[in-house]
């Protein structure tokens, strides 16, 4: 605000631009002030110059520090963070830290409902004193002596044997009742066998099941019957992959049996196990017998007993 006479000018006041507020809003002649208590004024009655005015007084207050919305703006990444921390770290670390606590014992009682709850879809397993031990001859044979784990065999189910914890193998009867060879056989445990290296069992059935299955098994020691029951009947529906053909092959030349009768088994025309048949790691090379002739006879059968 100044007074001049002629071209000079007298400057009388100085007020901040942050700090002009105008005291009717709307009305004529515009009135502004710098003050809360309205001791100093300025009246505009020139339209061009309040419209000036206004815009200066909005870019003003649009650049003004305002303490709540960095305060938001902070509590919004923070609860980002601590979200972000439930949803995808905190769920693994607990399953990591599950699959550390949980001792074979408990596995294997995992393992154990979990079957009971299969057999409500496949029937009960089938067993019979010589067939239960041409079973454990041809898991030691495939697996070897330190394993651990059994093998059963239901009426029905999946194309492919299913690993469960604690080493039990669930294997359709079929599987075996197709076959001559018990050499595919033993090659469907071995491909049981590999899911474990794909992904332990316990950690498949956890992530299904949910942070709250993982919390109980952890604080509880127990997983409810029915996150097992549902579990059980996804892993029918949709069992796990097949492992890779590198994989395969480098269990089966520990195991020192010819991976072909089993490629043959998954596709009787070899198209799509080729790379299995042509790289097999004992071509041309004597097998150590898998199984004897009475073992074997004992298991074709088996669910018709």
């Amino acid at each position: 605000r100044g007074v001049g006479d002629g071209y000079e000018r007298q400057t009388l006041a100085h007020w901040s631009r942050p700090a002009v507020e105008r005291m009717n809003a709307g009305d004529r002649p515009a009135l502004y002030t710098p003050a809360a208590d309205g001791t100093e004024t300025l009246e505009i009655s020139d339209d061009l110059m309040i419209s000036a005015m206004e815009k200066v007084r909005k870019t003003v207050n649009r650049r003004r520090y305002r303490p709540g919305r960095l305060r938001n703006l902070g509590l919004l990444i923070t609860t980002s963070i601590i979200l972000g921390i439930a949803v995808f770290w905190l769920p693994n670390a607990l399953i990591r830290k599950a699959q550390n606590m949980v001792p074979t014992v408990k596995r294997v009682e995992i393992g154990e409902t979990l079957l009971g709850h299969i057999q409500h879809i496949t029937g009960q397993t089938c067993r019979s004193p010589l067939g239960t031990q041409a079973l454990e001859a041809l898991h030691t044979r495939a697996l070897g002596p330190d394993a651990g784990g059994q093998v059963f065999v239901v009426p029905s189910g999946p194309d492919t044997a299913i690993y469960l914890p604690g080493g039990l193998i669930v294997i359709n009867r079929d599987l075996i009742e197709d076959t001559e060879d018990p050499l595919a056989v033993g090659g469907h445990i071995i491909a049981a066998a590999a899911q474990l290296r794909i992904q332990d069992p316990l950690e498949a059935l956890l992530k299904y099941s949910g942070i709250k299955t993982t919390f109980t098994l952890l604080t509880q020691g127990e997983i409810t019957s029915k996150a097992l029951r549902n579990y059980a009947e996804t892993l029918f529906a949709n069992p796990p992959k097949r492992a890779d053909d590198t994989m395969l092959l480098d269990m089966f030349a520990n195991a020192q049996l010819p991976i072909t009768p089993y490629a043959f088994a998954i596709d009787v025309t070899g198209e799509t196990t080729l790379n299995l048949i042509e790289a097999d790691p004992m071509q041309g090379k004597p097998v150590r017998e898998i199984l004897t002739y009475t073992d074997w006879t004992s298991l074709p059968g088996l669910c018709t007993k």
